[in-house]
């Protein structure tokens, strides 16, 4: 498709992918990448690794991935010390995309082993500790799109949302998702997605992808963004085969 006109690409941060990248979550930032490109739109991809400051001052999209419990740790050490920046995005609206572990990280708090460890507090959740662990294939209805998003969850620590905040969908199957006993899955906040999918989760959920592309252009608010909406259909045969072979491994 011929390239559309916008004053400035769109951004797409990555943050700490030396630290965060469990079960292939990179590859959501590649499905949001292409699914602009192919449409023609302009867009940059940044990637801000451990040690690196972090600016969110003209950024669109956020991408956090899953970790190990140490990663995940060092990253909270580094967010914490950043933490007005995330909020001032959150709060703004921004898109973020956050997995697993940064979906734990972006509440209060949750634990590591026996430790309380402090969240960023963005988003009205807290994460305890589980007797044992969440693992297998699972699936989430949602508003955003007429099948259930799939994924592969594999977490020890239970989320539990605030009465007042909306969770992403329901569990398809009893006793997966957030906690394992509510029927949630995942949260949505403005612009934020948190969610135990991994996977990738974007390549084989299009519609979650087109959401949040959708959002940071409507953020933008200017006449060359918002003309791109609503964005135009992809052939996703392929996206939708994945997803589809996703669902036949359903317990």
């Amino acid at each position: 498709m011929a390239p559309v006109e916008l004053s400035r690409p769109l951004r797409i941060v990555y943050l700490y992918p030396d630290a965060l990248n469990l079960y292939g979550d990179g590859g959501n930032v590649i499905a949001l990448e292409r699914r602009c490109a192919w449409r023609g739109i302009p867009v940059r991809v940044d990637e801000v690794r451990m040690g690196e400051s972090l600016d969110l001052t003209d950024t669109d999209i956020v991408m956090m991935g899953g970790g190990s419990d140490r990663d995940q740790l060092a990253v909270a050490h580094e967010l914490l010390a950043q933490k007005d920046k995330v909020a001032s995005y959150v709060e703004d609206g921004g898109s973020l995309l956050a997995i697993c572990g940064s979906y734990q990280l972006l509440g209060r708090s949750y634990y590591m082993g026996e430790d309380r460890i402090e969240g960023l507090g963005v988003i009205a959740a807290e994460t305890v500790r589980g007797s044992d662990r969440l693992i297998g294939n699972v699936a989430v209805k949602t508003d955003l799109a007429p099948e259930p998003f799939v994924g592969f969850e594999n977490h020890g620590g239970r989320t539990l949302l605030d009465a007042e905040a909306t969770p992403l969908g329901t569990s398809v199957i009893t006793g997966t998702g957030n906690n394992g006993d509510d029927g949630f899955e995942g949260l949505i906040y403005k612009g934020v997605i948190g969610t135990y999918l991994h996977g990738p989760a974007l390549p084989k959920n299009p519609e979650l992808a087109d959401w949040l592309i959708a959002h940071a252009l409507e953020r933008r608010g200017d006449a060359q963004a918002t003309a791109l909406l609503p964005l135009t259909p992809l052939d996703d045969t392929y996206e939708h085969a994945a997803h589809d072979a996703a669902m036949k491994l359903l317990p």
